[in-house]
């Protein structure tokens, strides 16, 4: 049970994790924050935080837990601001998409207190943004990454584990590398594609006519192009090393099945199509496959 969670950033991650908390029985009042006012009085008004702090360090004072729930790219400000209220003891933790920057972000805010940093990144999310769509349960069922550094406090990477568990999340733990070249493939890549395939439809001179008789193959394959702009603007920046090599080795992919349709070649064409249709048939999301599983 923790005292007090200050939460910074009340958009639809923070405010999930809030909810999920109090579902749980994990805190016994939520302290938070977030630069537009209005979100945060909303955040109030629907319970998901009992009171509204006005900055950063105000949500962190009488905290012994944080989460830091901001667009990576603001996160070493953030940790920068409420450094000097951080005390032996308290966890705090992100929920960053990236976590190489966010690390090196840590380390460069935090110098000292870095050892009560545990990164973390829960694979969940909506299409929807917002504090309107937070959800008690969005992480139930869900792995969470933890990236902890070699100076994260032990004990603190045990609370943490501990804490998400109890929420109902499958913890694991990877390295920030290894968690960054993972996400830039599943996650990462297929956000960049869609944003880019919707828009190639869309702004064709019959794109409009053309979306007019999309079905569901096309909802479901441009769901995430409706994400939201800022937070993947920041990630695909931040990871862009590991985005441009998954993009790499998708345009060969793609060139490869342009040659066999360009040649009317039936046989080669289905036998690349037979290959991932029989893996995607098998595959189960969250399955232990691969070295880069902690």
């Amino acid at each position: 049970m923790f005292q007090q969670l200050g939460l910074i950033g009340c958009g639809l991650m923070g405010g999930s994790f809030a909810l999920a908390l109090k579902r749980a029985g994990l805190v016994q009042r939520v302290v938070g924050y977030s630069k537009s006012p209005s979100t945060t009085e909303r955040a109030r008004a629907q319970g998901v935080i009992d009171v509204a702090a006005e900055s950063a360090l105000l949500a962190v004072s009488g905290s012994d837990l944080v989460l830091i729930a901001v667009p990576v790219a603001a996160t070493e400000n953030t940790l920068k601001a409420i450094r000097g209220l951080l005390e032996p003891g308290m966890l705090v933790m992100d929920v960053g998409s990236t976590k190489r920057d966010v690390v090196d972000a840590a380390r460069r805010a935090l110098r000292e207190k870095v050892g009560l940093f545990v990164p973390a990144h829960p694979i969940a999310g909506n299409d929807r943004s917002g504090i309107d769509f937070a959800d008690a349960y969005l992480f139930d069922g869900r792995q969470v990454i933890l990236t902890p550094l070699p100076q994260t406090e032990p004990a603190l990477v045990q609370k943490a584990t501990d804490l998400w568990a109890a929420m109902g999340s499958q913890v694991l733990r990877m390295s920030p590398e290894n968690h960054d070249a993972a996400f830039a493939a599943v996650s990462h890549l297929p956000h960049m594609l869609a944003f880019a395939y919707f828009s190639s439809v869309a702004n064709q001179p019959a794109g409009q006519d053309f979306l007019s008789l999309a079905g569901p193959g096309f909802r479901d394959f441009t769901r995430i192009a409706a994400s939201n702009p800022e937070m993947w603007r920041d990630v695909l920046v931040a990871n862009r090393e590991e985005v441009l090599k998954q993009s790499e080795r998708f345009r060969h992919t793609l060139a490869a099945f342009e040659h066999v349709v360009r040649e009317g070649n039936a046989a080669a064409l289905e036998d690349l199509i037979r290959g991932p249709s029989t893996e995607r048939s098998g595959w189960q999301m969250g399955a232990k496959r691969g070295p880069n599983r902690g």
